[in-house]
């Protein structure tokens, strides 16, 4: 495996200020350890922060040029690492190795794309009438990831980060290491100057806080829990620090009477299975047109129980394990709760997928006739459950829609493409995906 005694801290691989903390990286599809990283400690966090600090002024100062192929540099090698990294992901996670290789890894590539090409025409400068816009680099920037789709989140921090030429601390998720290891060496290789981008791991509780009091971290990118974004976004206010947060989800997937039932049902269901439902914008709540509710409600249920599941390493395997024990106790907990409180259950359950008596896997799970008042419809899960719901008519598929704390994102399917837009237009909610439209990584993305 990829050496983890060492942080990246101003160009050079570093041991920690205080060696013996460790964290173990355990195969969830095994449940077996396969190797450990250092933990980071508050020390080693103002070590890094120090280096980004005294190499913000030279980096800032960079031409838009200098940037961009830096920038293209960095895809190149990253580019060179995307087996190593699907591989890292697969061990470290239990994605499959289909979706790492060809979903996961590539979306990193296409956020460094992007960030370029967005670079490229930025207006750097502006005039407005009497007065020149001067858009600057904010500073030092504490980048906190996310392990459920770990190389999109770090190079969608990273790359606009460098393009706009701020310096900056990566922490990945404890649970995805390995994989940012690799994306460290990548950074190394394509020629990033010492202190530009530095990189370590740890607990997220401990070093969250951390980022935030710093008095040399001018701003803070957090995606995570709702719980997390908020107590990182209290600790970051009195020193007035920007924060972006890109938090939960409960996204729901209203389905007008008008579609392809099969054709969208089967879709809706296997995007909420896909990556074990470890994805924040997820369709796991549909919402479908009571004329068509018991024919999707079958449909739902034989798609859920065609899905392949099994060892991520195998290219037969559409869903593997999700990412750890906790995650595992808290979707058989949701599972067990939406059973408790009278959801009807139509596929999947708390037995073990069939021959697989190790490894933290679930079975695709569906929940027929979910109300507004039961957790499993108003709580995110980040599990492979499928919450479904009729409604009668527009208004109140939108009443439903709104009906959590959540608004990250959202899908609409009709074959009315004035509906579709008119839906979209009334939901509380952030990125919607009409008709199947996939997402743009050259658009914004958040709630």
């Amino acid at each position: 495996m990829t050496d983890g005694s060492r942080f990246y801290i101003d160009g050079q691989w570093v041991e920690p200020v205080r060696p013996g903390d460790e964290i173990v990286v355990v195969d969830p599809a095994t449940e077996e350890e396969v190797g450990k990283v250092a933990a980071a400690s508050v020390a080693d966090v103002d070590a890094a922060v120090q280096a980004a600090r005294r190499a913000f002024g030279g980096w800032s100062r960079t031409t838009r040029d200098e940037r961009l192929d830096l920038l293209l540099a960095l895809r190149e090698e990253y580019k060179r690492r995307i087996p190593r990294i699907a591989e890292a992901m697969t061990t470290e996670v239990g994605i499959p190795r289909g979706l790492a290789a060809g979903g996961q890894a590539l979306a990193g590539a296409s956020h460094l794309r992007e960030a370029a090409e967005a670079l490229r025409s930025f207006p750097l400068e502006q005039d407005w009438g009497s007065t020149r816009i001067r858009r600057e680099p904010v500073g030092v920037c504490a980048l906190l990831a996310p392990w459920n789709w770990p190389m999109n989140q770090v190079t969608c921090k990273v790359a606009p980060a460098l393009a706009a030429g701020c310096t900056m601390v990566l922490k990945p998720s404890r649970l995805a290491s390995l994989s940012a290891l690799v994306f460290a060496e990548a950074v190394d290789a394509a020629g990033v100057p010492a202190g530009v981008f530095n990189m370590l791991n740890g607990a997220g509780s401990a070093l969250g806080k951390a980022f935030a009091v710093h008095p040399e971290v001018d701003m803070v990118s957090l995606t995570g829990s709702t719980a997390v974004g908020g107590a990182v976004g209290v600790a970051a206010a009195p020193s007035i620090k920007r924060v972006s947060l890109e938090l939960g989800g409960k996204s729901a997937n209203i389905v007008f009477g008008d579609v392809d039932v099969p054709k969208v049902v089967r879709a809706g269901t296997l995007a909420v299975m896909h990556n074990s439902g470890q994805t924040c914008n997820a369709p796991t709540r549909m919402l479908v047109a009571e004329e068509i509710y018991d024919e999707a409600v079958e449909v739902a249920a034989q798609t859920a129980d065609s899905v392949v599941v099994g060892d991520p390493r195998d290219t037969a395997t559409f869903m593997g394990p999700v990412a750890g024990r906790r995650q595992y106790e808290r979707v058989r907990g949701y599972i067990e709760g939406g059973i408790r409180e009278g959801a009807r259950l139509v596929a999947g359950g708390l037995a073990r997928p069939d021959g697989l008596d190790k490894g933290f896997y679930i079975r695709p799970t569906v929940f027929a006739d979910v109300s507004a008042d039961m957790r499993v419809f108003r709580e995110e899960i980040f599990g492979p459950v499928l919450c479904m719901t009729p409604f009668r008519d527009e208004d109140e598929a939108i009443e439903l829609a709104d009906a959590t704390e959540y608004g990250l994102s959202g899908y609409v399917q009709s074959a009315d493409l004035e509906r579709a837009r008119r839906v979209a237009s009334r939901l509380r909610t952030g990125m919607v995906h009409l008709n199947g439209a996939p997402t743009d990584a050259a658009a914004p993305f958040g709630g």
